[in-house]
């Protein structure tokens, strides 16, 4: 399939403004390969620096210098376009040039720039790369870096135009300052100066990409037996796997297929080598039939939330089998919002679902938000921004999934993270990429995320007050429903992120209170895991009826903090007494004890 080549906007309105602006700031993406059509239909990945060149010589300009704080000044010869005698240029502007390059300093580059745009033969262009490098603080200048900006600004108003070119089209000798950010350069040098004009330079959209992707994968073993149909399949895989990712990442996935010696067919896996590093695909490697028979596994850890054990069952299913994904780029493998009251099961869910993909339920990465609950909270998740305390340590949770792209990812209690943290998460769920404090980009695609909340359990009146907004003694298809449009109230209204629960889709699963059959199951879980743990001391314990039933009716007399607070009385009436009585007794192996009576403090052992 032939698609028609556009050149990027970037290079459109700089073509516009030459005529009219004498110096341009190029910001942004100007370390990536561009996308350029070479001849009809051909297109060839080149860096930011030949673009500009062949741009710029395209329009009418007899020269393009370069300079930057390595090599000074030089330039760029190609064999498509008339050559140019560099040394000539190099020394109308008072350089000693060696080969077609002249050593130049801070220092020589103002010198050269008066001269150079003051120069009265065909117009002429000088690219200034990594000015950003210029100066240690574009606020607090030396003299040197003040007195190079000050003549540019002075230059930029006093150079003027002159014909060119068989259209006679006016153009100046012009500048082009290329950084990293515009608040590199002083700001007195470009606000309010009418003869200069930014232009950022955006990261590469689907076009782009496409448009490269049809060059860069015929590179790719398989590619020349390859079908034109199975061919154009492998390039929109390709496009929609780069999602977000830049054409210099393009140029290294085809490489590295090379390398490692991949085909057509595994394009998907060498851009999922190329993201996080890995050879073999762990997703791929989980035991099926592991999962197939998890139900029972999950059960007996999770009690009385069966639709929820079977909703995130499907959910793993589908990251392993890929069927229905619709992950563009590099979105993560699923997402999940667990909520309900507290004491339910949601963690524990979490932890049994950890346990299953990586058999360590601690594997998983935790968040717990209520320690985000600041403004510049976010900067612990991604790391500090250069020239902030803590910036060479990094995020906590970029550096943890740069180490463990494989995990699964649980943010606790997300209702009580900042909004500008909620504005993180949507960048994972929507592009899966974070980028560091440090510039670094950190993927998420093989990566489950899991958020809980216990969002819908109350809400507020018009007056400001708490109140239930369910209760045990609800229908479970009340407490969906009710906790699922306080939910959806929550981030439309309060946090105003309505495009978060988009993402999350259908994915909210809502977990039930824990009604008496079910918490008398899981009291007599904790029960059994008591005797177990003493009988791997050698102690047999037991209990009268009368005791045990005593005991049951103290832990499930209050089931509004569910399993929670069922383990929190086994721990007043049962665990800590019997720790005491056991610390006296001192029992010795094989011995049986037999509790008879129970209450606040106390137990009685036999």
């Amino acid at each position: 399939m032939t698609y028609q080549f556009n050149k990027p906007r970037w290079m459109r309105d700089l073509v516009r403004f030459l005529p009219l602006k004498s110096q341009f700031v190029l910001s942004g993406n100007i370390r990536d390969l561009q996308a350029c059509e070479v001849a009809p239909q051909v297109i060839t990945p080149q860096t930011f620096e030949l673009t500009l060149y062949r741009a710029l010589r395209g329009v009418g300009y007899s020269q393009v210098l370069i300079w930057n704080p390595l090599l000074g000044f030089y330039g760029l010869q190609t064999p498509d376009l008339p050559a140019v005698n560099i040394d000539k240029l190099l020394q109308q502007i008072g350089l000693t040039p060696e080969e077609g390059r002249a050593a130049a300093g801070i220092d020589l580059l103002g010198n050269a720039l008066e001269k150079f745009v003051n120069l009265n033969d065909e117009p002429v262009a000088l690219i200034i790369d990594f000015a950003s490098q210029l100066t240690i603080r574009a606020d607090n200048l030396s003299a040197a870096e003040h007195q190079l900006f000050t003549r540019a600004l002075v230059l930029s108003h006093q150079v003027n135009t002159r014909p060119a070119g068989a259209n006679r089209t006016p153009f100046f000798n012009t500048v082009l300052w290329l950084v990293e950010k515009e608040s590199d350069l002083p700001d007195w040098l470009l606000v309010n100066n009418p003869r200069i004009r930014h232009i950022p330079v955006s990261k590469p959209d689907s076009a782009s990409r496409r448009a490269l992707a049809s060059a860069l994968i015929k590179g790719i073993p398989g590619s020349q037996q390859t079908s034109p149909e199975l061919l154009a399949k492998a390039e929109s895989t390709f496009v929609n796997s780069t999602e977000g990712m830049l054409l210099l990442d393009m140029n290294a996935i085809t490489t590295l297929a090379r390398v490692e010696k991949l085909t057509i067919n595994d394009i998907t896996d060498a851009v999922r080598r190329y993201k996080v590093g890995v050879t073999e695909d762990p997703w791929q490697k989980i035991d099926r039939e592991k999962i197939v028979q998890a139900d029972e596994y999950v059960y007996k850890r999770v009690k009385g939330q069966n639709h929820a054990v079977v909703h995130m069952l499907d959910i793993i299913k589908r990251a392993i089998t890929g069927v229905g994904a619709n992950r563009k780029g590099n979105r993560p493998r699923g997402v999940v919002f667990l909520a309900g009251p507290t004491g339910v099961g949601k963690t524990e869910l979490a932890k049994t679902i950890t346990s299953l993909l990586f058999n360590d339920e601690s594997a998983y990465i935790r968040f717990d938000m209520s320690e985000f609950s600041s403004e510049f909270s976010d900067q612990r998740l991604i790391g500090s921004p250069p020239g902030y305390v803590g910036y060479d340590v990094g995020g906590e949770l970029t550096n943890a999934i740069r180490e463990k792209p494989f995990s699964v990812v649980l943010f606790d209690e997300i209702e009580k993270a900042h909004p500008r943290v909620m504005d993180k998460f949507l960048q994972i769920l929507d592009d899966g990429v974070l980028t560091s404090g440090r510039g670094e980009r950190v993927y998420f695609s093989e990566a489950l995320i899991i958020f809980t909340s216990n969002l819908g359990i109350y809400k507020l009146t018009e007056t400001g007050e708490r109140i239930a907004n369910v209760s045990a003694y609800d229908q479970f298809d009340d407490v969906q429903a009710k906790v699922k449009n306080e939910i959806e109230r929550h981030f439309k209204f309060v946090l105003n992120r309505p495009e978060i629960l988009n993402r999350i889709g259908e994915n909210i699963i809502v977990f039930d209170f824990i009604r008496p059959d079910v918490a008398e199951q899981i009291f007599q879980q904790m029960i059994d895991g008591v005797i177990e743990d003493l009988q791997t001391q050698g102690v047999i314990l037991s209990f009268t009826p009368d005791a045990l039933q005593s005991l049951k009716k103290i832990s499930l007399a209050d089931l509004s903090n569910g399993g929670r607070g069922i383990r929190n009385q086994i721990e007043a009436y049962l665990l800590n007494p019997l720790a005491r009585e056991l610390f006296k007794l001192n029992p010795q192996a094989g011995q049986a004890l037999v509790i008879t009576q129970l209450q606040v403090g106390q137990l009685t052992l036999e």
